[in-house]
This record gives C-alpha cells, sequence and structure tokens, in this order.
C-alpha cells in the first residue's frame, strides 16, 4: 500500500485545487455537432464560455468533458442511491446524494438505458454529412423505413458537464452565461448550437462516501484521458501516479488541444481503462479525482471514479 501522505501530497503537486461546490450542467444539442466522437472536450466546453465571461471569472473556471446521453427512459443504476425509472433519464440532472451518484451520465454506455429497447440505436449519433464534412446528429429518429415519418421515435441528445472554480464565489454562473454556447468545428454555420436545459450546484464535502470505506481493495476507472505529455508551452511531463498498479499495459491515445487558434499534440493514457489503487485514502483521493489531476486537468482531462472491487460492476 502507498502511504496515504504521499498520495495527498501527489495529488496537490498535480494541481488538484480544494474545491467544495461542482455546478453541473446540461445542454440540449440544437444543431448537428461536428467535433469528437466521444465527447466534447473541457478545452471546448472552456473556449466556449470564455465568449460570455468575464476575464478573471474565466481564467478561475475548470470544466469537465461533456458527456452525450440520449433523452430516453431509464432507470437508475444499482449503484445509485435512487432505484426508480425515470420518464428521460438523459435530459435530467437528479438529485445528487452520494458519490456514485455523480457519475449517471460519466459513462458512455449510459448504463440507465433499458435492455428491453435498442440500446446500440438509441445510444449512438446519427451521421449527416453537410458540404461533405460529418457531422453527429442532433435528434434522430428510431422505426420502420415503412413507417410515417410521424410515427417514428425522436430521440434529442444532450451534453452532461460539470463546472467547477479554482477560487471561492464564483459559482454558481448565472444562467445567460451558460446558454446558447456552441461546440466543435464550423460554428460561423450554426453547428454544434445548444441551449441551457438543468443546472444544479452540488457541494462534494456533503456527499455520502460510505460505499468507499472499508473495502480491502479499490480500482480506478479513467472517465478520461490522463495526459502525460504536452507540447503546449510551460507544460511538463506527468508521471503515471504511484498509488495505480500496473499489473497490465496500458492502452496510449494521442489527442489534441486548440488553444488561440493552434493546435498543441498531448500523449495520454486513454480513457475507459481500469487501473488498481494501491493507496489508502479513498475518499480523498475519489474527490480528487472530480477535480481531475494531471496536465490540463482544467480541461477535463484526468477524470477518474474509485470503485470498491468487492462490489464491482
Amino acid at each position: 500500500m502507498v502511504d496515504g501522505a504521499a498520495v495527498h501530497r501527489g495529488l496537490r503537486s498535480m494541481g488538484c485545487p480544494p474545491v467544495t461546490w461542482i455546478q453541473q450542467v446540461c445542454w440540449r444539442l440544437e444543431m448537428d455537432y461536428l467535433g469528437h466522437p466521444y465527447y466534447v472536450t473541457g478545452n471546448a466546453i472552456t473556449n466556449a464560455l470564455a465568449q460570455s465571461l468575464p476575464r478573471d471569472i474565466r481564467c478561475s473556471i475548470h470544466a469537465s468533458h461533456g458527456m452525450f446521453a440520449p433523452g430516453q427512459f431509464g432507470v437508475y443504476p444499482d449503484e445509485h442511491s435512487k432505484l426508480r425509472a425515470h420518464p428521460s433519464m438523459g435530459a435530467a440532472l437528479p438529485e445528487v446524494e452520494a458519490y456514485d451518484d455523480l457519475f449517471l451520465h460519466r459513462h458512455p454506455e449510459q448504463l440507465w438505458l433499458l435492455d428491453s429497447r435498442p440500446r446500440d440505436a438509441i445510444n449512438a449519433h446519427d451521421l449527416r454529412r453537410h458540404s461533405g464534412h460529418p457531422t453527429f446528429a442532433y435528434e434522430m429518429r428510431v422505426g420502420r423505413e415503412s413507417a410515417s415519418w410521424t410515427d417514428a421515435r425522436k430521440t434529442t441528445w444532450f451534453v452532461h458537464a460539470y463546472l467547477h472554480a479554482a477560487e471561492s464565489g464564483i459559482l454558481p454562473l448565472d444562467d445567460d452565461m451558460i446558454d446558447g454556447l456552441q461546440f466543435g468545428g464550423k460554428r460561423n454555420y450554426g453547428y454544434g448550437a445548444t441551449s441551457l436545459h438543468k443546472t444544479r450546484l452540488v457541494d462534494l464535502e456533503q456527499l455520502d462516501y460510505s460505499r468507499l470505506e472499508g473495502a480491502d481493495r479499490y480500482r480506478i476507472d479513467l472517465c478520461t484521458p490522463f495526459v502525460l505529455s504536452s507540447d503546449y508551452p510551460g507544460t511538463t511531463t506527468v508521471n503515471i501516479p504511484e498509488w495505480w498498479e500496473m499489473s497490465q499495459k496500458l492502452r496510449h491515445r494521442e489527442e489534441c488541444l486548440v488553444k488561440s487558434g493552434s493546435r498543441h499534440q498531448l500523449q495520454t493514457i486513454d480513457h475507459g481503462q481500469q487501473v488498481t489503487y494501491t493507496g489508502d485514502c479513498p475518499v480523498e483521493t475519489a474527490k480528487a479525482g472530480l477535480t481531475r489531476i494531471g496536465t490540463h486537468s482544467k480541461y477535463g482531462f484526468g477524470e477518474f471514479r474509485i470503485r470498491p472491487i468487492t462490489t464491482m460492476s
């Protein structure tokens, strides 16, 4: 086991601020999106926010990656504090009472989708071409080709993200600051337009972390890529945390960060992978995973979730 104090020092050295509040945001896609196929990056969200935020607030805001969710009926997963159905789970911001509740929309498979419905169909964007460019449709209709247009089932897409600030007193951002943002490419032509659907403040210190207490072993799920190195000026190479057990070879991915019109290459450990946690302060580490660690954590990289292995789903 890794010493807990060492983990704390490591988290601080990776730029994890002592954040208490986060602001959850759910945007509704209003126009086709031309961008990253897995998520809207936190970099894209902060760039969009920069158009409406004063400079002092803009510099303090940190954004998660935005995850796509279909506006479909669903049932809360077993680890959620609620155990019932919801008529439009993908468009909802349910009350958050426990740590695990925060991850309802942070998994690309959207595990709350019903098995009785065509999961693969309703959790995949339709592709459309505009002037030779492939875009992800902001809505889709599922039905037989012979059925009338009005009989087909329509699904609208939503983007879920959360914000936190390096300084107190900044959150929550006013609705007019986060409404009407555009993400992705070809924004001058109207692509990637969104409207604010729901938003909510969550106090991380008031959440129930009891499911993380008392387990013998834990795992870490990488929700977004962990950046090892970047060619952005002023950044340094980051080592894999010592509290990750490297029992297998991890998959790497090259990502891109766009700042002030320039593209910068990132070398990352790809999201969607799992490692064993070897530290002894799971609750504190879990909170750090929400505010993210590593290079460019301000822009959504380095988010992770901790799970007790004894209750692994």
